[in-house]
């Protein structure tokens, strides 16, 4: 069973990829354009994980590239643990902040109305970078599903 949906070097997994750097460069824009967003922790920490996953999914979207470019075959051991490996690690890392981030946003709009008193912090920015933070999580998710799949199909 070689042929699993978004697995590297198929056109589902540079579809997966290119969705994965899209949303992580858009929630990171929002987020770093933001006014204030430095002085809470967690927005913080989201502009980082979002700039780790940036980096990984663009890699890896460069190797998927060259993979179809040059019809390679990544579908071995070595290659399929280390992109597992990595895509939990950043899967994690984004859906921790992502769920913090989402929760300081809902307390400052909503429990404190820290939005409607102060008008020139962007509430709004923080929240369209927390959902498409989430999308991102979500395009993550499903290539590190994909790859452990792909994973346990390649076992002898």
């Amino acid at each position: 069973m070689k042929d699993v949906p978004g697995s590297p070097g198929t056109p589902g997994g540079l579809a997966l990829r290119a969705s994965q750097c899209l949303c992580s460069l858009a929630s990171l824009a929002a987020m770093a354009t933001a006014f204030g967003f430095s002085n809470y922790s967690a927005f913080f920490f989201l502009v980082l994980s979002m700039f780790l996953e940036l980096l990984w999914s663009f890699t890896l979207l460069c190797v998927d590239i060259h993979s179809l470019k040059h019809k390679t075959d990544l579908h071995n051991h070595g290659l399929i643990l280390i992109f597992i490996m990595g895509d939990w690690i950043v899967a994690i890392s984004s859906a921790a902040t992502a769920c913090s981030a989402a929760a300081v946003a809902i307390f400052l709009e909503r429990d404190i109305k820290f939005c409607r008193v102060y008008q020139h912090v962007s509430c709004s920015q923080f929240k369209a970078s927390v959902i498409l933070a989430f999308m991102a999580w979500s395009f993550v998710a499903a290539s590190a599903t994909s790859n452990f799949f792909l994973f346990v199909s390649l076992l002898p």
